[in-house]
C-alpha cells in the first residue's frame, strides 16, 4: 500500500510541473519566422502603395 501511494504522489507531482510547464509555454502559432515577417514588410509596402486589391472588387472582377 505504502508503495502504491508513494507512486500516486509522485504521479500528482508530475501532473503539476506538465501543466505549470503548460502554462508557460509560448503558442507556436505565434511566434513570427523571418520569412512570416518578410511577408509581412512586403504587403504594408503594397498597401502603402495602393497595390492592394480588395476582396469585393475581385469578386465583382470575377462576377461570383
Amino acid at each position: 500500500m505504502k508503495q502504491e501511494t508513494q507512486i500516486m504522489e509522485k504521479i500528482n507531482k508530475i501532473e503539476q510541473e506538465v501543466m505549470e510547464i503548460k502554462a508557460h509555454m509560448a503558442d507556436v502559432d505565434s511566434i513570427m519566422t523571418e520569412e512570416d515577417y518578410e511577408a509581412l514588410l512586403a504587403y504594408r509596402e503594397e498597401k502603402a502603395a495602393g497595390k492592394l486589391t480588395s476582396r469585393v472588387d475581385i469578386v465583382k472582377e470575377l462576377g461570383s
